[in-house]
């Protein structure tokens, strides 16, 4: 199923508890949005070989400058990949015991015993997956995080989904701009319920694209998930983004 990952995103919005849950966001896609707030990332499970061990915790972290080096790393291969960003060194070395327990807590069950934003991480970011992109959970410190992120999601798998030909006949890829944020935010209310986009079913002609999206429930088992979108991909959907190619402008459209 890996091949079906990038062009179907769905997502369980868990406002109250700063956390979403998803199907389609791939690492390398979350990190290209959110590389500019990411210091250093703490690895709690993982199969990354260049990473350095921290004494103080005895888990490896990789530094920012090592970082595109794991974006290029195969993690779905890894299976469970956990991790959570931390600011300074000074910081991780002065982690208390309890603290750490949580976050071993935390890579091994994929669950919160409390809050996990930590003043001595100044961390952003709890990121949990299982075959990443396939089974993901991501807490934010800041939920607007997570808005920026669909909105560049959307558009940048788009436009390597579809692409265009030139006078030649030739295939190119075209670049869509991202979904603006009152648009992603107009949909919050159905992200809280499950929502799923499906890129790879989106249509388009000369001036438009129009991507649908489904409202299908809160999954924790994504085959059940795909089930769910196999069957109701068969009638309509609860809407669709509608993507101006003259305007470059996004838009909601509910059926």
């Amino acid at each position: 199923m890996k091949n079906d990952i990038r062009d179907l995103v769905y997502v369980h919005l868990n406002e109250n508890e700063h956390y979403v849950l998803s199907y389609g966001v791939e690492f390398k896609e979350f990190v290209s949005t959110h590389l500019d707030l990411i210091n250093n990332i703490l690895l709690l499970k993982h199969g990354f070989d260049d990473g350095d061990l921290n004494m103080h915790t005895l888990l490896e972290y990789v530094p920012q400058m090592r970082l595109k080096k794991l974006i290029q790393d195969d993690v779905y291969s890894y299976g469970d990949f956990c991790w959570i960003d931390f600011e300074e060194i000074e910081g991780l070395n002065e982690l208390p015991g309890h603290e750490l327990a949580e976050l071993l807590y935390l890579g091994h069950i994929k669950e919160h015993l409390k809050p996990p934003f930590y003043n001595y991480l100044r961390n952003r970011f709890v990121y949990l997956a299982h075959d990443d992109g396939w089974w993901n959970k991501v807490y934010y410190r800041h939920i607007n995080d997570f808005y920026r992120l669909l909105s560049d999601v959307i558009s940048e798998k788009l436009s390597r989904i579809k692409l265009e030909k030139n006078l030649l006949g030739i295939k190119k890829k075209r670049s869509y701009a991202s979904v603006h944020k009152e648009v992603i935010l107009s949909l919050k209310g159905m992200m809280k319920e499950g929502l799923l986009f499906s890129i790879k079913d989106a249509k388009q002609n000369r001036l438009r694209i129009e991507l649908p999206i489904y409202v299908i429930g809160d999954f924790l088992n994504m085959d059940d998930m795909y089930d769910e979108y196999e069957r109701v991909k068969k009638g309509y959907p609860d809407g669709k983004l509608v993507y101006d190619k003259k305007t470059r402008e996004w838009n909601y459209l509910s059926n």
